[in-house]
Parts: C-alpha cells; sequence; structure tokens
C-alpha cells in the first residue's frame, strides 16, 4: 500500500523515491519495468552497450517488443529484429515477437501495475495510466541507463484534475472524450503535467476505455495521464489471471491541483480531430461530405476487443463503400483471437475490410497502409501529423472505432449516431 500523501503522481513517486515528493522536487526513483519497441530499442541496446552494461539490472522487468514494422517491411527493420532478438536470448530479457501485438497493450495485459514506475523509449508509454501506473516515455539514452541501474530522475509534475460527470451518450465513447479535451486545453495544453482523471464517471469507466484516454494524454504534452486503480482496475487484472497485481490507488482529498478541468460526459458528441494537428478538433456531424479513401481501425489507442465489437456492430450485414479501404490491426494476439471467437473479424471480414497481423500497422506510416498524395484517412489512431502516415501530402483524421466504422461505409466522415 502506497502510504504518502498528494496527487497520484506524487504518491507513487513517493513511493519510489522513497520520501515525500511534492510538485516540483526533483527525485531520484526505482523503476519496475523498462521497455523498447523495434524502431527506438536498437539505438537504446547500443547505449546500454556503450555504457558498458551487460545485462538489465535485476531489480527491473526488461521487455523488448517487435510491433512498429512486423513482419519487417525491409532488410534494414529485419536485421534490427535481429539484433533485438540476440540481445533478448543474450540477457534473458522478454521478448514479445512479430504477431504478438502493440507494446502498450501487451504491457497492459501482462506486466503494468497500480503504483508502478514504467519507462518506456516510446512516447505512448503513457497508456499505462489508465491502470495507475506512473508510466512515461523517454529517450533511448535515459531508457539505456534505466536498464542498467533500475532507477531515473525525473521532475515530479504538477498535476491537472479531470472531473468527469454523467454518462457517456449512445454513440459517444472515451476516444471522443480525450479528442474534446484535447481540442478544448490546446497540444501543449498539459505540458509536462499529470493529467489525473476522476468524478462518478471514472468509476463505471473500463480499463480499455481508461488507457484509451491515458494513451493519447501525451497529446496535450501531458508527462502521464492517470486514473486511480479501483474495482475496476482490479476486474481487469483478475481477467487477465493477474489479480495479486492489484493494489488500490487513489489521490487524497486534501491533493492540492494546478488546476481542475470539469467535463459532463452526457453533453459530449462524437468527436475528429482535423489534419494535421490533434487539437484541430469537430465534431463528426460536421465534417459530412469528407471523403475518405481508407480507414483504419486498430493501433494502441483503439485496437481493443471492445473496439473491435464496436465496430463490427456497425458493420454487421452491411459492405465499406467501394471507394474506402478498411484496414483492421487488432492491439494484440489476445485481442485477435478473442475477437475470432466473438465474431468481430469475420462480420468485418464480410464487411470487406483488410485484417493485418497484431501490431502498429500503419499507424507510423511504414508499411501496411501508407497514404498516397491527396488521399484522406480516418483512423482510430492518436497522431495526424504531417506524414505521420508515411507521406506528408496526405491528410489525416482521428476519430473513435464507431465513427470510423460509420465512415468506411459512407464513403465520408459520418456521424456513427445515424448508424445506432
Amino acid at each position: 500500500m502506497i502510504k504518502a500523501s498528494g496527487t497520484l503522481a506524487e504518491k507513487i513517486l513517493s513511493d519510489k523515491s522513497g520520501g515525500q515528493a511534492g510538485a516540483g522536487d526533483i527525485v531520484i526513483a526505482q523503476v519496475d519495468l523498462v521497455f523498447v519497441q523495434d524502431t527506438t530499442g536498437p539505438l537504446t541496446v547500443r547505449q546500454f552497450q556503450a555504457a558498458g552494461f551487460k545485462r538489465p539490472v535485476s531489480s527491473i522487468k526488461a521487455a523488448l517488443f517487435l510491433d512498429h514494422a512486423a513482419p519487417s517491411p525491409n532488410r534494414e527493420l529485419a536485421d534490427d529484429h535481429s539484433f533485438l532478438r540476440g540481445f533478448a536470448r543474450q540477457t534473458g530479457c522478454f521478448l514479445f515477437d512479430v504477431g504478438d501485438g502493440v507494446c502498450h497493450q501487451i504491457v497492459a495485459e501482462s506486466l503494468a501495475r497500480p503504483g508502478d514506475l514504467i519507462l518506456g523509449t516510446d512516447s505512448h508509454t503513457v497508456t499505462a495510466g489508465g491502470l495507475g501506473a506512473f508510466a512515461c516515455g523517454m529517450g533511448s539514452t535515459d531508457g539505456a541507463i534505466a536498464l542498467g541501474l533500475g532507477k531515473t530522475w525525473l521532475r515530479v509534475p504538477e498535476s491537472i484534475s479531470v472531473r468527469l460527470s454523467g454518462r457517456f451518450p449512445v454513440g459517444v465513447y472515451a476516444k471522443d472524450l480525450i479528442i474534446y479535451l484535447i481540442g478544448r486545453i490546446g497540444a501543449d495544453g498539459a505540458t509536462y503535467r499529470a493529467l489525473e482523471f476522476g468524478g462518478d464517471t471514472v468509476s463505471v469507466m473500463s480499463v480499455p476505455e481508461r488507457l484509451t484516454v491515458s494513451n493519447m494524454a501525451v497529446e496535450a504534452g501531458a508527462k502521464v495521464g492517470l486514473f486511480p486503480a479501483d474495482e475496476m482496475t482490479r476486474d481487469y487484472l483478475a481477467a487477465q489471471g493477474r489479480v495479486s497485481d492489484y493494489r488500490p490507488l487513489s489521490p487524497d482529498q486534501s491533493a492540492i491541483y494546478e488546476d481542475t478541468i470539469e467535463i459532463n460526459v452526457t453533453e459530449l458528441e462524437p468527436m475528429v480531430s482535423k489534419p494535421h494537428t490533434v487539437d484541430n478538433t469537430a465534431p463528426a456531424g460536421e465534417l459530412r461530405g469528407t471523403e475518405i479513401q481508407q480507414v483504419v481501425i486498430g493501433t494502441c489507442t483503439n485496437g481493443r476487443l471492445d473496439d473491435l465489437a464496436v465496430a463490427a456492430n456497425i458493420m454487421q450485414g452491411k459492405r465499406r463503400c467501394s471507394r474506402t479501404r478498411l484496414v483492421v490491426a487488432p492491439a494484440s494476439r489476445g485481442v485477435l483471437q478473442a475477437a475470432v471467437a466473438a465474431g468481430y473479424i469475420q462480420t468485418l471480414l464480410e464487411a470487406g475490410a483488410v485484417i493485418l497481423p497484431p501490431g502498429c500497422g500503419p499507424c507510423l506510416g511504414l508499411h501496411q497502409g501508407v497514404l498516397g498524395a491527396g488521399e484522406n484517412c480516418l483512423t482510430t489512431a492518436n497522431r495526424n501529423f504531417k506524414g505521420r502516415m508515411g507521406n506528408p501530402d496526405a491528410f489525416i483524421y482521428l476519430g473513435s472505432p464507431a465513427t470510423a466504422a460509420a465512415t468506411a461505409l459512407r464513403g465520408e466522415i459520418a456521424d456513427p449516431r445515424e448508424f445506432l
């Protein structure tokens, strides 16, 4: 049990640094998990070796993921994969190979625990904040040192409290909430802050919904996006066979926040981020008539079983627009297997989808769906800057799985409530 007081960020970093950590303090903190993926991992490992380390310190869990360009699209990346596999064999690191899924999803399924301090050489490491872990991205050199020493230094962030009330209307989801929030505060509205989510709505939000919100906290500049660890967290961990990893975690009533943002989710509607920034937002209904050549459902933001269920429900018995490609990438092998068993994959195939192996899919623009010049894509991913999906002359819109499914059917951006 974490005994320190304060916000969620302060309580976790106090526990990990062995003192009372307050906003603005610099702490040396013990790390629980360090992970890398195939685009940043080779540099991290080389930095680790250049620093004279032989193997990760025994006090941490260390994991390597081959997910961003998997299966490999070229020989250079294939060599990087081989390099990481060799390092895993030499050191005993966990290795999640091609087809196992996106690092952030597997971390949530298998490794993250409430109250953990998690570092990943990937900005969307913040996803594990949905489980109450202080999880953040770091550069390869910082990741290498944490692998070798089992600790890192951090400035304790000021925290912004996001108080959620009400219930999500039909057709409105966690993705719409986080797009709305980023549109409201801006892409730099939470720079190096902890976004801490609370309020009555949180108690009925599933962990997959929380992971979606935490995943995009970094798109507002946040260091972390934190949810309390509660009964929903316990149930999720139990479903993963890890109930012993659960411990309750919540901020103190007396915690001091830099700011408080109130959102009544009952008033939200399906939202879209327009090119070329995440905070360039509009209701989906206002973008009717915007033709879309490719729809992508998946990624670490919205490639979970619940997301595929939402899309399959909307597309049941229908076909995608003939002008619009539909690409689906489940977030993990477990998600894919569960989606097959539930019939969601069959429904999406019959609707005209291409099913990719579990992984990041076309999100990073390396393969499996690079856009053509002038093409528009609506994706459930988390970034839409120029060139993100491999072509600076293409245009990326972000939306929920429901908005994506409705858009694939219509061939233009659509409000999913028209199909529910």
